[in-house]
């Protein structure tokens, strides 16, 4: 099963857009409303947002074939996705699923003779929607609009999740109800971070860290189980920080654009290049690609420069962002690395890697040109050897200018050859503009 994280904010994103505070104008990427595709037929809530950005993530809603609603809040349900889905003429059938408070904000909002059926649910219910089996629980929330909102367990051949949001802590007919559910991930709200004045049916810090811990006590969450932070607001620390904080959980922070794979999910890519330029969010993105991985080892090939307390900061603020289980690895000797890894690998970045190359073969005093090039040939021939997922970052050196150096120019365009030749051995090629992924087409080798 691949849950894609089409959103992971609250009802004003992560940034607020009209907001200054520490938070929003310290934060590295932008988080819209929380919202998530499955196995691309399914869809665990859809508001304004969603379809926008399925595509910004490169994903198709044609397939959809399942919609499913928690509660009528806005920012989870956007009915003008059934009017798109009307305009193409679609003949496929279509269940909305959910309580009262939202089906009765959608019926206006498809043809009569659309294939849409309307499922009207409430917590205790159990559904077969194509290949998943649905429970329906009940959630803490909504008393504003008919105190009708739900969560959904989801199960099919591919494993079995829990999507809880929104909601405060949990009911207790719901603790019961997934007691021994042993979920292979659970996607929990966390709204209001560190605020926990907030009076409301949302989780802040302290209580998702006494919900996990009651879900773990029940069985519900076991040691393999994924626990994603979602609906994340700017009432929540730093990035660097809410991961160190939901660690103690065993939780981690979800991202957008994110793919959670669980259970006998095996067709996502196994090796992805991440391209962009300076503080284009690349790092960040390939992080967030291994982020549900159990353990990942994290090569890293810039290593340390001595006195230079710039590149120690970025040093830091780069180990801050990883889980405590990462196995950290400074070298360029990446190959063996590649072709020996038992579990997910992170490579990072293949223009501190290439520079070394270059130095240690004295390219830059005329020297052996040709054993870089070897060495080249043995880093793609390990990537595309390598046994576990990985994935690898670089600097995208075509949209720049001419370097005024001729050592400029060769690094350039070793570089860029490098950066080809990796493309053309990964089965996923993602380009980075201003914090946003890019999904591009990926020419067969």
């Amino acid at each position: 099963m691949e849950i894609l994280l089409l959103g992971t904010g609250s009802a004003d994103g992560w940034p607020n857009p009209f907001c200054r505070c520490t938070s929003c104008t310290s934060a590295t990427q932008v988080r819209g409303q929380t919202a998530a595709l499955v196995d691309g037929v399914l869809l665990l809530d859809c508001g304004p947002e969603v379809p926008r950005a399925a595509m910004r993530f490169g994903r198709s809603l044609a397939g959809v074939r399942h919609i499913l609603f928690t509660h009528g809040h806005p920012d989870h349900v956007g009915p003008a996705a059934l009017l798109m889905r009307h305009w193409t003429g679609a003949t496929e059938p279509l269940d909305v699923v959910g309580p009262p408070s939202a089906l009765e904000q959608c019926e206006h909002w498809v043809g009569p003779d659309d294939p849409v059926r309307f499922i009207t649910v409430q917590s205790g219910d159990r559904i077969r929607l194509g290949d998943y089996d649905v429970r329906v629980l009940a959630a803490n929330h909504g008393a504003d609009i008919g105190g009708d909102a739900v969560l959904y367990d989801l199960e099919s051949d591919g494993g079995r999740i829990f999507w809880a949001t929104d909601t405060g802590p949990l009911p207790d007919a719901t603790h019961l109800a997934v007691t021994g559910a042993g979920y292979d991930a659970v996607f929990l709200e966390e709204t209001f971070g560190t605020y926990a004045e907030h009076g409301t049916e949302h989780h802040d810090l302290l209580e998702f860290a006494n919900t996990v811990a009651h879900l773990r006590t029940v069985g519900a969450v076991t040691d393999t189980t994924d626990v994603v932070a979602i609906h994340l607001s700017h009432h929540n620390p730093s990035e660097s920080e809410l991961t160190a904080v939901l660690s103690d959980s065993g939780a981690r922070p979800g991202r957008d654009g994110e793919a959670v794979c669980v259970g006998a999910a095996t067709n996502a890519p196994t090796r992805t290049l991440v391209l962009g330029g300076a503080r284009s969010g690349k790092s960040a993105h390939a992080e967030a690609l291994l982020a549900a991985e159990p353990a990942v080892t994290y090569l890293a090939t810039g290593g340390v420069r001595e006195g230079d307390p710039e590149w120690a900061q970025r040093v830091r603020l780069h180990r801050a962002r990883r889980p405590d289980c990462w196995r950290t690895v400074e070298t360029t000797e990446v190959a063996e690395e590649l072709r020996s890894a038992t579990h997910a690998l992170l490579l990072d970045c293949l223009g501190t890697w290439l520079t070394a190359r270059m130095d240690l073969h004295h390219v830059w005093d005329g020297g052996a040109l040709e054993r870089v090039h070897a060495d080249i040939d043995e880093l793609v021939a390990a990537w595309r050897a390598c046994p576990a997922p990985a994935a690898a970052v670089s600097n995208e050196v075509g949209s720049g200018v001419v370097p005024a150096t001729a050592s400029g120019r060769l690094f350039r365009d070793l570089l860029g050859v490098l950066n080809a030749r990796m493309a053309a051995a990964s089965d996923d090629v993602v380009l980075m503009v201003a914090g946003r992924p890019l999904k591009l087409p990926v020419s067969a080798p």
